[in-house]
Order: C-alpha cells, then sequence, then structure tokens
C-alpha cells in the first residue's frame, strides 16, 4: 500500500507531548521529518487508535449477517475512532476484513461456545460438557488466539442464571486452550460461573457483574482481566421484564446484578482488575459506540478520564500485542479538536481517523 505522506503537530496522548508526527509513503509512523509530507494539521489532540475490546462484527439479534452488513457495522465502528477490534465471538467468517486496507485490524475468538439450548438461538456453537473441550480446541483453530466460553445463562429448570458448565469441566478446557497457546474469556453475569471460572485460571471476564470481593482479590492475584461492556448492562432491567412473568427469580436477581454494577465494577477497579473498554455491539447494540462506552466507564464507573481513555487506546493495545504510536509502526491514530482527558465528551466527534496512513474518515484541512 503507498499512501500520500503527511505531517501532523499536536498533544500526543498518553505522553502528553506536544510534537510532530509524520507518516511515510508505506504508512508507517515516523518522528523525523518525511520529505515532500503534506501538513494536515498544526493544532490536534492525538491518541492511538480506540479499541474495541468486545465487539461483534458479522452478528444481529437474529444471528449471523451477510457481508455487505459486516462491512456497514465495520466502518461503524472504524468512523468513530475504533482501529482495533476484539472479536467477542460471531458465528460467520469475516476474513475478508483482513484484505481491506480501510477496515479495523479484527483479533478473532471464533464462535461463542454455548451450552445446548442454553443461549442465544443462531449465535453460538451449542455442545454438552464431555464436548467442551474438543469444541475449545475447533474455536481455537478459527480465532486469532482467543476463545469464548458462555459462562452461564438462564436455566430454565433453576429459573434463574447458573454456570453453563461443570467447575471441572471448564477447567479443563481453559488448560488445553493455554496448552494450545491460545486465551479464554466467558460471558459471565451471576456470582458462582465467574467465581468458577476465575479460580480454573481464565483470562478475561465479560461483563462481570456478580462478581464479589473474594473473586476480585482472585482476579488481581492471577491477572485476570475484565472488559465490563457498561453501555450493554443498561439493558438487564429489559431482560428481567422479559423473563418476569415465567422466571420471577431470574427478573430479580437481574434487576439486582445491574442495581449495583457500577458499584460492583468500581471496586474491581479500585482494587486493580485490568479493566479495558468494549461496546458488545452486534447483538441488540448498534455499533459505534466506542465513545460512549469510554463515557460511561469515566462517569458512571468512577474511572478517571485517563484510566478509560487507556482502557479503550494505549493499554488495551498492549494487552493484545498491538503497538501504539510507536515509531516505524502502522500509523493508526485519532485526531481531536480538544483533549479528551478535559473534554470527555469530543470521542463522540473525532475530528479525523487515521488508518495505515491513510484519512479514513473526519477532515483534516
Amino acid at each position: 500500500m503507498s499512501v500520500t505522506a503527511l505531517h501532523l503537530r499536536g498533544l500526543v496522548l498518553p505522553d502528553d507531548d506536544e510534537r510532530d508526527l509524520w507518516v511515510d509513503a508505506d504508512g508507517l509512523l515516523r518522528y523525523d521529518a518525511v520529505p515532500d509530507a503534506v501538513t494536515i494539521g498544526q493544532r490536534a489532540f492525538v491518541l492511538p487508535g480506540l479499541v474495541d475490546a468486545h465487539c461483534h462484527v458479522g452478528l444481529d439479534e437474529a444471528g449471523g449477517v451477510e457481508q455487505a452488513e459486516q462491512e456497514r457495522q465495520i466502518i461503524a465502528d472504524r468512523d468513530m475512532g475504533t482501529l482495533l477490534i476484539r472479536d467477542a465471538g460471531v458465528p460467520v467468517d469475516t476474513r475478508w476484513i483482513d484484505e481491506r486496507d480501510d477496515l479495523p485490524r479484527v483479533v478473532r475468538a471464533g464462535r461463542h461456545i454455548a451450552r445446548s439450548k442454553r443461549y442465544i438461538r443462531n449465535y453460538g456453537a451449542e455442545v454438552e460438557p464431555e464436548e467442551l473441550v474438543a469444541e475449545v480446541e475447533r474455536q481455537a483453530r478459527r480465532g486469532d488466539g482467543w476463545v469464548k466460553l458462555v459462562g452461564d445463562w438462564i436455566d430454565r429448570d433453576a429459573g434463574d442464571l447458573t454456570p453453563s458448565w461443570p467447575a471441572d469441566v471448564a477447567a479443563a478446557a481453559i488448560a488445553r486452550a493455554h496448552e494450545l497457546g491460545v486465551r479464554v474469556t466467558a460471558h459471565c453475569f451471576g456470582e458462582q460461573s465467574v467465581a468458577q471460572l476465575v479460580a480454573a485460571g481464565i483470562d478475561c471476564i465479560e461483563h462481570g457483574t456478580g462478581l464479589t470481593d473474594e473473586v476480585i482479590a482472585a482476579m488481581v492475584e492471577r491477572g485476570t482481566a475484565l472488559v465490563p461492556t457498561r453501555v450493554q448492562l443498561d439493558n438487564f432491567p429489559t431482560y428481567a421484564a422479559a423473563g418476569e412473568a415465567r422466571f420471577p427469580r431470574y427478573a430479580r436477581h437481574m434487576r439486582d446484578l445491574h442495581a449495583r454494577a457500577d458499584q460492583t465494577l468500581r471496586s474491581a477497579y479500585e482494587a486493580g482488575v485490568a479493566l479495558y473498554a468494549g461496546t458488545d455491539a452486534g447483538g441488540v447494540l448498534p455499533h459505534g459506540l466506542i465513545g460512549r462506552e469510554v463515557l460511561a466507564l469515566h462517569e458512571q464507573v468512577g474511572l478517571s478520564a485517563d484510566a478509560a481513555l487507556g482502557a479503550a487506546s494505549w493499554r488495551a493495545r498492549d494487552w493484545l500485542g498491538r503497538p501504539s504510536m510507536a515509531e516505524g509502526e502502522s500509523a493508526d491514530l485519532v485526531v481531536y479538536d480538544h483533549d479528551p482527558r478535559a473534554e470527555p465528551q469530543v470521542l463522540l466527534s473525532p475530528r479525523a481517523v487515521v488508518l495505515r496512513g491513510r484519512i479514513v474518515a473526519g477532515d483534516l484541512r
């Protein structure tokens, strides 16, 4: 790929350093002047490309979607500054995205692995416990270093959330994934599943509304990450209402989890659990929500503006093994007119998005 050499001057985060940046004809970031570069901005605030650490490109409420809709979804994410996506499970093949220089990079987790008839129809690979290890092996081959378990869901016999997997089976599946060099994450709403999976050595928890002080302490000790998907959690009352008639215990539980969600997540953050921003876009939520998620982490959960930004940018990139504003690496950055630490609302309207050295959204003239 060849691009026009670019020059930009601005305050670069997280270093808080005002400096010049150049992009060479190969789309790589340079700190020294590049000949014939076109100056595209003199006063700006520059952030490493944003990361959506829980996103479903290729999914809607009914299941997998066709390529045209996948493209629409990922462009909506890109245009809000998301340039790296950690896929959290889809039933369709999205590898075509990797061939497009104008679309974000995707780190895949294969398909959700769910218990038979205990998850959303058409979403997951549904198996029984004795098949879990083999399914983890299959999804590890489909992914890019991650697999995703559905840790709990409503159990119609119990009338409430219960773990999807016996603890020993989940532990064996996680151990097998680690043997294969793959990290494991899991959807967990309730208390029991997250406790079992953290004890089993899982690498990451999605949602995490059922965390207790004891489990939080274990996550800190083990280095288990948390992607709380704070915007998604506000759908809990809707889920509760939908299940109230048949499953009143479940409805009460979901409302309780929602009522204390911010305090639960704040406790995890204050204890030292590594939190990363993920929107849970796809399914019931639209794409392009990364700015809203950062705002929710800051304003509702209580992360500092700097910590919330890092959870969606440089810290998330480091967690996923991707560079942030490093010289000689791909120029993936987001440009704002105002400092997002002082004015977080600016995250909802980036001035421009630069991916692989090309302006793919916005305007820097």
